[in-house]
């Protein structure tokens, strides 16, 4: 088994965090990126099985430090990324009929910089790094395809990363690198735990005929295979992991 160079944005916590954990115990090195958590991402590192895996860091809304991120990663990587998982994001609370126009226009500055600009820079950066059979993984959401009425930035910046993974596929397949997308629902970390509490995280399991939210281990399950040259022929694809709550 090859080991590979893979790098995870966001891979401080939740999902990210599960996902580097994934590759490294499959024997890959990591490159977990944070934007402001240096602390738990030192802790990730620790943890992790393996040797060869590191820190990075950078404001994915700041193109500078998008490329010398990504260029220390490849670096830190032994100069090649073979895996961009591409998992950072924000979700601003910015209901329209309840915002101030000027908390409208931030709303959807910092979203889109960081849930789609961002990505889309980091994979340009990380191309420069990546030879044929690389792999492209983007973690979309649910809300790209059903609407987030209290976060319309988040739902479209979603949609926008699924166009960009499927504009990605085609341009990259002649180099032999696949691009795909998972669209996660609700999924159990920090940041909705506190949702999950009753009486609301009882209507939200209930949203899944399973009656549960996902576990970060299953979505990174899901991102490892969609990385594999196994994976190949589903470059292009979006792939739902909601347990059947939300179908299209």
């Amino acid at each position: 088994m090859s080991r590979r160079g893979v790098l995870v944005t966001g891979a401080s916590r939740g999902i990210g965090r599960a996902i580097a954990a994934a590759f490294a115990e499959r024997g890959d090195r990591v490159a977990i990126h944070h934007r402001g958590s240096a602390e738990a991402a030192r802790s990730l590192l620790d943890a992790l099985p393996g040797d060869g895996h590191a820190v990075v860091q950078a404001d994915l809304a700041d193109p500078e430090a998008v490329r010398t991120m990504v260029d220390t990663a490849a670096e830190e990587l032994g100069g090649r990324i073979d895996v961009l998982v591409n998992n950072a994001g924000v979700y601003l609370h910015h209901p329209i009929a309840e915002t101030s126009y000027e908390e409208w226009q931030d709303a959807w500055r910092r979203t889109l910089g960081v849930n789609l600009v961002g990505p889309a820079n980091v994979a340009w950066c990380a191309l420069r790094h990546m030879g044929e059979g690389g792999r492209i993984v983007n973690v979309s959401s649910r809300g790209a395809f059903r609407g987030e009425p209290e976060g319309p930035a988040y739902g479209a910046s979603k949609a926008g990363l699924n166009a960009l993974g499927q504009s990605l596929a085609i341009a990259l397949a002649p180099r032999g690198i696949a691009v795909a997308t998972v669209a996660p629902g609700f999924v159990e970390t920090d940041m909705i735990n506190e949702h999950l509490k009753p009486p609301r995280g009882d209507e939200i399991k209930a949203q899944s005929p399973f009656n549960r939210v996902a576990r970060p281990e299953e979505i990174a399950a899901a991102v490892v295979y969609l990385a594999s040259p196994e994976a190949e022929w589903a470059s292009g694809a979006v792939l739902d992991l909601n347990g059947a709550s939300y179908l299209r």
